[in-house]
């Protein structure tokens, strides 16, 4: 025990001397959870509109100020022509155009139905299919409204029945963005610190050749890789302890679990990504390449891990291969816990697959780390 103390000692004055580390270990994860959590946001709050009205009645107007009226859009402009309004989407200064027919009012008085026309600028498909969820529910508004209004609801004057929804979201009653991307970006925190850091450490000792110099003494295998870890999880517990406080204090996000099972899970999960780490640095030679293999997992994790979409909504074979995923399992439990309040029941087959990971994952980069001199 006091070999591996003595080996942590000496990893953590490594550590604190290298001064391109220390911006890697305490300013980017903090810069990340700063900046992420406001720039990486799916809502659609200034939706550009260009109207195109060719009835010009009181109801095309009733129309349009449906849209003006709501937080989301902003009506740019509005034309009698096509064509400019096209022109403006193909150049990307307007998200959708409007375009109400000429007799609008007339069909909906003699037919009781009209048709309008909606075209999105769809290059972005989720924010294609944000703004066409926003237009269709203000269209279905509009159109109750004109049902009350002509039909005489209101009077009792009609057999339809005017149905009120009064919508109750659990877990995230306002909808707030932030409480859902502050436990992701807490996962990401967490990964980059013992993903990168882990898988730089043994092959930096290769590069300056001490690794020569540690193979040859009397240190144990599992002594050596003990005290390699040790100090890289103590560090990712501590920026996991930074990044929770200021999601509590900066972002005041709603932490309604126990934190001591998020601690839990982090301790176990950390060792799947140490682990990975001191792999990848067992199977290259320099930290550029160790860097460059760490990136490219971590990008695929992190993309397949339901950081800005549910994991559910991805292909069948996506999801099957998503199980040797680590991120994702993390990503899921802090959510869990942060804004459902789980608790150890409802996280357990989490805590399962993440303890099997991190046996095989462990004892493959063990097998792998010859000690030799």
């Amino acid at each position: 025990m006091r070999t591996i103390l003595y080996i942590i000692q000496k990893e953590f004055l490594q550590v604190f001397r290298n001064r391109s580390m220390l911006p890697i270990i305490f300013v980017i994860p903090i810069v990340q959870l700063l900046v992420l959590v406001n720039a990486a946001n799916l809502e659609m709050k200034k939706i550009t509109m260009y109207v195109v009205d060719n009835d010009l009645s009181s109801t095309s107007r009733k129309l349009s100020n449906k849209f003006d009226g709501s937080p989301f859009y902003e009506i740019k402009k509005t034309s009698f022509n096509y064509q400019d309004a096209y022109a403006d989407l193909l150049k990307d200064k307007a998200d959708v155009v409007l375009q109400i027919p000429a007799n609008f009012e007339k069909d909906l008085v003699r037919n009781n139905k009209a048709s309008v026309q909606l075209v999105i600028n769809a290059i972005n498909g989720t924010s294609a299919g944000i703004i066409n969820a926003y237009s269709n529910s203000i269209l279905a508004d509009f159109n109750k409204s004109v049902i009350t209004e002509w039909k005489g609801l209101s009077a009792g004057n009609s057999t339809l029945q005017s149905i009120n929804i009064l919508p109750q979201y659990w877990y995230n009653p306002q909808l707030n963005y932030k409480n859902y991307m502050v436990p992701a970006v807490l996962v990401m925190l967490v990964t980059i610190v013992g993903l990168f850091l882990s898988s730089m450490n043994l092959v930096r000792e290769k590069e300056i050749g001490t690794i020569e110099q540690i193979n040859v003494t009397p240190i144990k295998k599992y002594q050596f890789i003990a005290g390699k870890l040790i100090p890289f999880w103590i560090i990712a517990i501590f920026e996991l302890t930074i990044g929770l406080t200021i999601g509590k204090l900066v972002f005041n996000i709603p932490i309604v679990g126990n934190i001591g099972l998020i601690f839990l899970f982090a301790s176990i999960y950390l060792i799947v990504i140490l682990g990975l780490g001191l792999f990848l640095s067992t199977i290259t030679n320099t930290q550029q390449q160790a860097m460059f293999l760490a990136f490219f997992l971590m990008m695929v994790f992190m993309m397949m891990s339901g950081i800005f979409t549910p994991t559910e909504t991805m292909p069948n074979w996506a999801q099957k291969l998503n199980i040797i995923n680590p991120v994702m399992y993390f990503m899921r439990v802090v959510r869990m816990i942060i804004l459902k309040g789980s608790g150890i029941k409802d996280i357990l087959n989490e805590i399962i697959a993440i303890s099997v990971y991190a046996y095989i994952i462990l004892s493959l980069a063990i097998w792998k780390y010859k000690k030799v001199a």
